[in-house]
């Protein structure tokens, strides 16, 4: 008896095993012919045995979801109204899916932003439950949430929740403060990786196609984010002008003057939009920098004493506020205004120098380059030893321009007419013909000390 069912249990567990192999089996073929089928946009066709291969073989390969997402987008896209809400809740159940079977190549983060923004663009939900699918996805995996879409999507509900009362205006001002950060994490990132192919280009050493592909999307990622970041800031509008922040603010200074969280917000407010010149900057300022000195305290009593004309004191407090700041924009930001005071002075080695310094805390400052071509074309008529050498200064301005609207899009309009406007003023195609230069490299002297190419005739 023992061993009838030691035999009939063989048996069963024999069958199992032959079961899945020829499922397993199934699957491979009807994967083939389904992964075949989507990468020819046979969506139709693709679609049926694409859902019966994740149902029946969930495990079996990465790319049934990556091939069902597409033709998941195709039938959202194509649906007829009343069809439309299915795929969606088939599209977000594949997304779970993913994450759920592969773990290890599916971003968590990525998930929640992709289903958030799904249910965003095609009106599912409330406007606070769609907000919270972002803040939850948001604060589940900053690190990977980088759509530049969804981070607009997260900031705009946020401000619409305010206008109908559901969310307080700080609310809006920390999560603006939040969104903004991230999208300069990510253009600083994408500035960082471009620079040197910049660089190489300029060298006139011919990029890879790997190179010009980098080159290409870091561009485009570029434009994305400079985009969003232009949306954010007219979304939030007259929300954050001074008009509005100042009776704000002296509201409740007496109330929340020794809260160092809130003078932090506050006088960070009023110096990022300007609002210095008002005596509650003064107050907060001289609150905060007593009640914990630091990086940004020094900014904003610099600020102060720059509007009451106090150049050397401001550059006092500035390099303290420089050295103690951590964040890379922040310091970036304090750099800039130490090179500006530079630049008013006339000081254009120093100027640079800080210009430099802020490009090294955050490489998608393409005001810095534009500010550094302008001194250049300034001192064109200083830095060359024939009319040729002083002309060929306004070819480095341009390089400099041109720079400053590859890591900066938003200043693409300025820096593509500052690049005409000196490429204008450099030897023209006679002149580099009659001087026997083409192809060669000039050295700029005086406080400039480069080298610059003459362009090939």
């Amino acid at each position: 008896m023992k061993t009838k069912f030691i035999i009939a249990l063989s048996g069963l567990l024999l069958g199992s095993g032959v079961l899945h192999a020829q499922s397993n089996a199934d699957c491979a073929t009807k994967a083939a012919l389904a992964y075949d089928d989507a990468k020819a946009q046979r969506y139709e066709q693709a679609y049926k045995p694409l859902m019966e291969v994740k149902e029946n073989c969930p495990t079996y390969s990465l790319a049934t979801f990556q091939y069902l997402e597409r033709v998941l987008n195709y039938k959202i896209d194509n649906a007829q109204a009343d069809q439309k809400t299915a795929f969606i809740e088939e599209m977000i159940q594949l997304m779970n899916d993913r994450l759920k079977y592969f773990p290890n190549k599916t971003s968590a983060g990525d998930v929640q932003a992709s289903i958030a923004m799904l249910k965003y663009d095609n009106g599912i939900g409330t406007k606070e439950e769609q907000f919270n699918a972002f803040d939850e996805a948001f604060k589940a995996d900053r690190a990977n949430f980088t759509s530049a879409k969804a981070l607009y999507a997260y900031f705009s509900l946020l401000v619409d929740l305010q206008d109908e009362g559901k969310k307080s205006l700080e609310d809006v001002f920390a999560n603006y403060d939040e969104v903004v950060s991230k999208v300069e994490e990510e253009e600083n990132s994408l500035a960082e990786n471009l620079a040197p192919l910049l660089e190489k280009q300029e060298a006139g050493t011919a990029l890879t196609a790997k190179e010009e592909r980098l080159v290409k999307n870091s561009e485009i990622n570029l434009k994305a984010y400079s985009t969003v970041k232009s949306s954010i800031n007219g979304k939030l509008g007259q929300r954050a002008d001074c008009d509005n922040l100042i009776p704000l603010y002296n509201k409740d200074f007496d109330a929340r003057k020794d809260d160092v969280s809130w003078l932090k917000i506050a006088t960070g407010r009023l110096s990022a939009k300007d609002c210095t010149e008002d005596p509650i900057f003064f107050k907060l300022s001289e609150a905060l920098h007593k009640a914990e000195p630091s990086a940004k305290s020094a900014l904003y009593l610099g600020q102060l004493a720059d509007a009451k004309g106090q150049a050397s004191q401001a550059l006092k407090y500035y390099n303290e506020s420089a050295d103690l700041e951590t964040n890379p924009s922040d310091k970036s930001r304090v750099y800039m205004k130490i090179a500006d005071n530079y630049k008013k002075k006339g000081s254009f080695g120093q100027a640079r120098t800080y210009y430099r310094k802020a490009l090294q805390a955050k490489p998608s400052s393409g005001r810095a380059y534009l500010q550094i071509a302008n001194m250049y074309a300034q001192s064109a008529n200083s830095c060359g030893t024939d009319a040729f050498s002083k002309r060929a200064v306004y070819w480095l301005a341009a390089n400099y321009a041109a720079k400053a609207g590859s890591v900066d899009p938003s200043l693409s309009g300025v820096a593509n007419e500052s690049v005409a406007a000196y490429k204008g003023r450099a030897p023209q195609k006679a002149d580099i013909f009659q001087a026997g230069k083409a192809g060669q490299s000039i050295s700029i002297g005086c406080w400039i000390g480069e080298s610059v190419r003459v362009p090939s005739l």
